[in-house]
């Protein structure tokens, strides 16, 4: 049973990060129940496998070590909340590899955004008649200002590449 139950629960995982991304991307917020869920998939996920105590150590590090990134200022409260639940829905092997994984995707996150703010004109004024319409003016007003990067999407990219080998493998 257990090695049928762990995948679902990523797989659940891997949904919820991809709505982080996305929400994330529109407003540069990630709702707390997100990391919540993510947080109580994870903890089933490690009592399934018989690793809960390691998987709560290792997870409780990332996250006091987004933490401090936080309280610095160089990460969103947010994104370190998320960033800690998902290191415990990851495996407590695989966790270098999801720090390597999401720094890459940041890092590419990174390199698009600037280059996008050189190639996006600012927003003309006045108001969007459509929703799509609204978050696409907002991003450009982000762009061309140089805003903050919406890092859940990293998180989630490198996420799902190593969570995807626990739900494939």
């Amino acid at each position: 049973m257990v090695p049928v139950v762990i995948p679902v629960l990523v797989a659940i995982g891997l949904a919820l990060l991809l709505g982080a991304a996305l929400h994330d991307i529109a407003v540069r917020t990630v709702p707390n129940c997100v990391p919540a869920a993510l947080a109580g998939l994870g903890l089933a996920a490690r009592v399934l496998a018989g690793d809960v105590w390691l998987g709560l150590v290792v997870a409780g590090v990332v996250f006091l070590a987004a933490a401090l990134l936080w309280w610095r200022g160089m990460m969103g409260g947010a994104d370190a909340k998320l960033l800690g639940a998902v290191a415990l829905l990851a495996p407590p092997g695989r966790i270098p590899d999801l720090l390597l994984t999401v720094a890459l995707c940041g890092g590419v996150l990174a390199i698009f955004y600037l280059l996008m703010s050189y190639l996006v004109a600012r927003p003309a004024p006045g108001p969007r008649r459509t929703f799509v319409g609204r978050l696409a003016k907002a991003e450009r007003w982000r762009l061309s200002r140089r805003g903050p990067l919406p890092y859940a999407t990293a998180i989630a990219g490198g996420s799902m590449i190593v969570l995807f080998t626990v739900v494939a493998g």
